[in-house]
């Protein structure tokens, strides 16, 4: 896929998950996607090349690094626990939705009682 592909695709997906709410805290070129106010996914472009931002857990960043070559530390992001998608044939719309999901519910086990309860109601409510 192409930079700007997993981008619109990473952006159509991530819309399609509970309380997933879509800023611009960083300005207008830089599309922000947070879960009850928490960030989940960023997209931005580093000299030319698009790319997203995700949350991983540190071991499979490293495992994800090391199988994907257009997958980096997350730019100007913890590199420990954010990973950059870049454009690469072996990125895929599978790969991609699995990488969203996991950042999405790993950014939800953070969260408080009542914000899972406010989540978990909304869900069931969709």
């Amino acid at each position: 896929m192409t930079g700007n592909d997993i981008q619109q695709y990473a952006l159509r997906f991530a819309k399609t998950l509970a309380q997933a709410e879509l800023s611009y805290p960083f300005g207008e070129d830089i599309p922000v996607f947070k879960v009850m106010n928490k960030v989940f996914l960023l997209t931005s472009t580093l000299q030319g090349q698009p790319f997203i931002n995700l949350k991983v857990l540190p071991e499979n960043g490293d495992m994800l690094r090391d199988i994907y070559p257009s997958i980096h530390t997350g730019y100007h992001m913890n590199k420990r626990h954010w990973i950059s998608v870049y454009e690469g044939e072996q990125i895929s719309k599978e790969l991609l939705e699995d990488l969203i999901s996991t950042s999405y519910e790993l950014v939800v086990q953070t969260l408080t009682k009542v914000q899972k309860q406010a989540l978990k109601i909304h869900s069931s409510i969709q």
